[in-house]
């Protein structure tokens, strides 16, 4: 593990995936004096599906968390794209069966969250998470040599002092950097810009749910259909359900416009995302989807409790990095959800971050700056790529050339078109095959070279 002189003291605000990843990667790094504070007065495995690119994974392999990400997580085999009517568009392989070096894992946030704290608490210790710690202001030292995070006390989380929790006084932390990993409402974010507002809306509405079902396609297989107005996506998450009883525990998400594309308003709606909502509010349209070996409606009338998310980004902005702090993450560039891409971009973050933090001790700014220069432009371009539908325009280009359906999609979108899409997309989200097989190689003995192993709680 690397040596470094003389330890840093990083604060880091949000316990999310990103967050969670950067502790890690920094710990690997050779820094360890890290303390993360997350608002939330408990954490839990709440959430649904997401997917983890072979990029991401490598990172997530290189920390030694393969072994955990494999007994938990699926092994995504092919993604599926079909028209409203169930004609199929595109077949493509993923992960490991199209050749990478490393899987594509579907996963349930909740239990990524879960695994990558219990890697956190077994390298860092249990004291390195203060829970109830909502960030609430930031000060930087005149001469910049320190950057004070102020905190609001809530919840029954870690309070600094049971005189602070029963107070309710805003504890003081001082560390020399600041990582801002608190999500798509940043509250540093809106410090260092004040007029943004809030997250923008796409006009369109997701309503997620799992359930636990018999395996359809390979198993392992992605479901995409629709178009950009309406859509519908389904994805098993669980290697777990598959081992030990033979099913698939399946994320699904129904996607509807609910504003008017040219509506001025892009404001998002009220929503509670911890609340389950009526399946009557948007059922309906999808109740004679068929396509991929699954039925759309049964899914629907099947799950127990449907949630609620407004389909929302940010616009990217000049910068993240302000002298000793910096955003990661949702904080920095939040993205529509398509693409498979946001979380994968947060833990490319993680590894960015810690390697200029690593090689940069003297020069802290500069090393924020570095990072900032690495990652905000590629990220800027993924977030306005996901607004023109990214991957997803595959399904536009097929309503639009054939609304009442196909029988070969050769004869409505060219081959060397249809795959172009995919491949440009790869390019700028930076999953490539050849560079990140590249890298697999060179760093195959990364974790077992730093004695870095998954944790036990998940082994």
């Amino acid at each position: 593990m690397p040596f470094l002189t003389q330890q840093p003291r990083i604060l880091i605000a949000g316990a999310g995936i990103g967050g969670l990843t950067t502790a890690l990667a920094l710990h690997a790094a050779g820094i360890t004096n890290i303390t993360i504070y997350e608002a939330a007065g408990h954490l839990t495995t709440l959430g649904v599906g997401i997917n983890v690119q072979p990029s991401a994974v490598l990172i997530l392999r290189n920390l030694g968390l393969l072994e955990a990400l494999e007994k938990t997580a699926v092994k995504t085999q092919e993604l599926n794209f079909y028209n409203r009517h169930g004609d199929a568009i595109l077949s493509e392989k993923r992960g490991v069966e199209a050749g990478y070096a490393v899987p594509q894992f579907s996963i349930h946030r909740g239990e990524f969250q879960m695994l990558l704290l219990s890697a956190v608490k077994e390298r860092l210790g249990e004291g390195c998470l203060k829970l109830g710690h909502s960030l609430s202001g930031i000060t930087q030292a005149d001469d910049g040599s320190k950057v004070t995070a102020h905190f609001v006390l809530r919840g029954d989380g870690n309070a600094v002092s049971a005189g602070s929790a029963a107070e309710g006084r805003s504890p003081d932390v001082t560390g020399d950097i600041l990582i801002a990993a608190d999500g798509i409402n940043s509250t540093a974010r809106r410090l260092f810009y004040p007029k943004e507002g809030p997250p923008r809306f796409s006009g369109r509405m997701l309503w997620r749910g799992c359930i636990e079902r018999a395996p359809y396609l390979t198993g392992a297989s992605m479901v995409w259909a629709g178009h950009a107005d309406q859509k519908f996506i389904a994805y098993p998450i669980s290697q777990r359900c598959a081992a030990e009883r033979g099913t698939s525990l399946v994320n699904w998400i129904a996607e509807l416009r609910i504003r008017d594309k040219d509506d001025e308003d892009v404001s998002p709606p009220k929503t509670d995302w911890t609340k389950a909502v009526s399946k009557s509010v948007f059922a309906g349209p999808f109740e004679s989807w068929r396509c991929g070996g699954l039925e759309m409606k049964d899914l629907i009338e099947s799950t127990d409790k449907v949630f609620e998310f407004p389909m929302s980004d940010r616009d990217p902005v000049e910068r993240w990095s302000f002298g000793r702090v910096t955003l990661l993450g949702d904080a920095a560039h939040a993205m529509y959800p398509i693409g498979s891409n946001g979380a994968s971009q947060a833990i490319i973050d993680a590894e960015t971050l810690s390697r200029h933090l690593a090689e940069n001790p003297e020069d802290v700014q500069g090393a924020l700056k570095r990072y900032e220069l690495d990652r905000l432009p590629p990220t800027s371009k993924i977030v306005m790529a996901n607004r023109a539908n990214g991957p997803d325009h595959v399904l536009q280009l097929a309503e639009e050339r054939a609304p009442e359906g196909f029988k070969n999609v050769y004869d409505v979108i060219p081959k060397e078109e249809l795959e172009g899409i995919g491949k440009a997309y790869k390019a700028i989200a930076g999953f490539e095959m050849d560079a990140v097989n590249k890298k697999a190689k060179a760093t195959e003995e990364a974790a077992a070279k730093l004695g870095l192993k998954s944790p036990t709680d998940w082994i």
